[in-house]
Order: C-alpha cells, then structure tokens, then sequence
C-alpha cells in the first residue's frame, strides 16, 4: 500500500472512533440524567479500573490507557457541565455581568502598597485617572482595606518579566477574600538616588524592596563595599535616603521618586533588562466583570497523583483555551501540597468556560474563581 492509500484506512477507522465516541457520549448523557434524578456521584473509580482492565491489553495498553482516560475526562466533564450548569460561581457570574457598568470608573479610594512614588502609584494612577489613593506599609494590608470596605479598590503588583512573581502576594490569594477586576502590564525603569550633591563612590548602602533589587543585580554587583539592604518599598527607600542624617544611603526605586523627595539620580536605566515590565492587579471586594475582559485567574489544589495536573490542563486544549500562566505554591503546612495559580485567555460570556468554571467549583473543594478581566498596558 502506498502512502494515500494508509492514509484512506486511517481515515475510516477515525470516522468510526469518532462515530463511536458520539454513541459513547449520548449514553453518558443518559447516565448524567439518572444521576441527577438519584444524587450518585460523578466519578466511578472503581468503574472506570473495570473498563482499563478490560479493553486496555496488548502491545498498545499503555497508549489505550491514555486515550480511555482522555474518554473519562471528557465523560466527566460533560456530565458535571450537565448537572451544574446552574450552582453558586454560575449565578455569581450572571450577577456580575448583569450588575457591572459599562465603564470601567475614572475615580475611586484606592489602596496602594509604599509611599508617595511607588511604583503602584504610577500603576494606580493610570488606571484611575481621579484617585484618592490610602498608602499601606504592606501587602496584606492593601487586601484587608479592600476586604472591610476600606478602599473600593487595591492595586498589587503580581509579577515582573525579569525577576518573576510576587510570592508574598500569590501566597496572600490564598486566604484573601477579592477579586481581580482589571490587570496593567507597565513598564519598569529603575535609578539609583541620593541625596543632592552626593557622588557615587560616597555610596555604603542601597536600599529597595527585594523584586527591585534582584531587577538591578547586575549594577549593584559593580558596587565594590556597598550593603544591600531589603526595604518595605521603593519609594519608602527613597523617602528613608531623604530624611537619613548620613550621605552614604542610596535608593533603587522609580527616577520620579528625585522630584518627590528632593533627590538626585546618580545612575539610571540601571536595571538588568530595559524589556523590564511588571503585572499590577486591580482588586476589589465586589466582582465585577466589565465588558472586553478576555482573561481569567483561578486557583486550586489537586491530588497528588500522576496525571492530574495533565488531565486539567486537558480540559484547556480541549476548549481551545490558552493558558498564559501556571504558577504553583506550596501550601504551608501540608507536605508536599501546593496550590496552583492558572491565567488563561477567555470570557465568562462564553457558556463554555462558564460550564468549565462551574465544573471545576464543584468538583474542587479549594477551587476559587478570582476574575474575568481586561489586561491593559
């Protein structure tokens, strides 16, 4: 046989799968109606062993194996997508969409992480043109003023394109009652300031937040003597280098911070990488889901078995969803537990994503939905 002719043979046998697959799926349609008549469960283990150890033999077994449990994958979720279609996260959604303006707001009491200057500021006030922006000395304390009504919304940074994620803020989600209603991708230009009339070589310390630091290793390591020390904020280290008494104190933080606080830019550009952007999220207590969001964050746990994680991530291709992020943390206190963090592209107006999401907040005890969103730059 030559090359068309296989190829002919492989398209029947594939027409036959896939008629098969169809007659598969109508019957799982009628097993989801009798569950939902009966209140049994979704998963069979035991059921779905019976069927391996039944069809899954031969030369082939372990390529059987993986496509019967892609078969229960689907069967699963068509069958949660089914019986949930309706539950708590999907009448939350409808809510949301129904409720949220058209706009997104121009003004707002916002909270923001560091001093006059930050770089949360900056983020802060692109996005909100009219701000009245609450200055917190930490993270966790930029969530609780959104979370008691404090502040509307808060502004955090997420990640950096050079030094990677924000782990006290992802490790905060976690326990943390919010939303993300917007995100901005802004670029990140860091300068190292002194006060006025102080040279370089003058310089015995420099000080920033870690992230900033770590942005501009490759300039401080030129620094020969000169202490590194972690600050709450970059521009609580330029507001420090302002009020010290010495002149040896130098701050990495936004060159904006020179008009600020009366200093000088000894050096700028400094940071490793000019491709330097960091991701602020916008949170607020409310979900709220504008019109144009097209990206959606979740996070939850899953077993610790093999395949688990390929399984959900499955369920994404299987949409034609992309996901922009995976990001896994350990849960404090479990061994060997973590918590994933998923950014993928997609719209709660499509019914799709809304059956997925419902599916996944059924099925997962530590699933929570943290927005549909809009990321701007």
């Amino acid at each position: 046989m030559n090359l068309e002719n296989i190829r002919k043979e492989i398209d029947i046998t594939d027409d036959q799968i896939a008629a098969l697959i169809n007659k598969r799926m109508e019957i799982v349609k009628s097993v989801a109606e009798y569950k939902k008549k009966t209140g049994a469960g979704i998963a069979d283990r035991k059921r779905e062993m019976e069927i391996l150890n039944r069809v899954c033999e031969g030369e082939n077994e372990d390529y059987l194996r993986l496509i019967f449990g892609a078969v229960f994958d689907s069967s699963r979720a068509f069958q949660s997508a089914f019986l949930n279609s309706k539950n708590a996260l999907s009448e939350r959604i409808s809510l949301a969409l129904a409720d949220t303006p058209a706009l997104f707001p121009r003004k707002a009491t916002v909270a923001c992480q560091g001093v006059e200057g930050a770089f949360s500021q900056q983020a802060c006030s692109r996005l909100f043109p009219v701000a009245n922006i609450m200055f917190f000395s930490e993270f966790e304390h930029v969530f609780k003023a959104v979370e008691n009504g404090l502040c509307a919304y808060g502004i955090l940074p997420l990640e950096n394109s050079s030094y990677g994620s924000v782990g006290e803020v992802y490790d905060l989600m976690r326990t943390k009652n919010f939303n993300i209603v917007r995100s901005i991708r802004m670029h990140i230009h860091h300068a190292l300031l002194a006060k006025k009339g102080v040279k370089l070589e003058e310089i015995t310390e420099v000080l920033s937040i870690d992230p900033a630091l770590g942005q501009c290793g490759e300039f401080l390591k030129s620094l020969s003597g000169v202490k590194i020390t972690a600050f709450e904020n970059t521009a609580a280290a330029a507001e420090y280098v302002a009020k010290s008494p010495g002149r040896g104190a130098a701050a990495v933080c936004s060159p904006n911070c020179a008009d600020y606080y009366g200093l000088d830019v000894l050096a700028d550009g400094i940071q490793n990488n000019d491709n330097n952007y960091t991701r602020f999220i916008c949170i607020s207590k409310k979900t709220e889901i504008y019109p144009g969001s097209n990206r959606i964050s979740l996070m939850l746990s899953l077993p610790h078995e093999p395949g688990s994680l390929y399984r959900l991530v499955g369920r994404f291709a299987a949409l034609g969803l992309n996901l922009n992020k995976l990001e896994s943390r350990t849960i404090q206190g479990k061994d060997f537990a973590f918590m994933f963090y998923f950014d993928f592209e997609g719209s709660v107006v499509d019914e799709r994503v809304r059956a997925l999401l419902a599916d996944l907040s059924e099925s997962n005890h530590s699933f929570v939905f943290l927005g549909n969103y809009l990321e701007v730059s």
